[in-house]
């Protein structure tokens, strides 16, 4: 169906004025995202665990602290100990092992990769929470792993 000139034009003023006002509302009056609830295990008196917890929670993550150490945990939800770390976390039905960035977990929750999560092996410095003043700014490679169901993994995202 077409609508005379004048009909469109007149659409196209209103949606112009709706996205202008729709844009011009400041950031502090939006809603704001709710916080992704997320579970994590660690032991008790771990200060990098903390530290990742902190990275997390600004990054828009609500944590549940468990300080019950994490390694019978990561047996439990079927991670193999060669993607161990320090803590063990669950988010969306995901497991995400270590020090995982805050973006790659919001990644994996938009992408929904058929997996069992995400693992950042080890204790890499440099990483969300291995990145204080005590490392020096030192900023080790490491890789965030997508782990597979089957135990098999492959890169997810790569830190320089």
């Amino acid at each position: 169906m077409r609508f005379p000139l004048s009909s469109r034009r007149h659409a196209l003023r209103l949606l112009a004025a709706g996205s202008a006002a729709a844009l011009s509302t400041p950031l502090w009056a939006r809603p704001a995202a709710s916080p992704i609830p997320l579970q994590v295990w660690k032991d008790p008196s771990c200060g990098c665990c903390k530290d990742w917890i902190a990275h997390m929670e600004a990054n828009g993550f609500r944590v549940t602290s468990h300080d019950s150490g994490n390694t019978t945990m990561r047996a439990r939800l079927g991670l193999a100990s060669k993607f161990g770390s320090c803590h063990t976390a669950v988010v969306g039905g995901y497991v995400i092992e270590g020090h995982v960035h805050a973006d790659d977990v919001k990644r994996l929750l938009r992408d929904k990769p058929k997996a069992l999560g995400l693992a950042v092996p080890g204790m890499p410095i440099g990483s969300p929470g291995m990145d204080g003043p005590v490392y020096g700014g030192r900023r080790d490679r490491y890789d965030t792993l997508l782990v597979q169901r089957d135990g098999s993994s492959q890169v997810f995202r790569r830190h320089a």
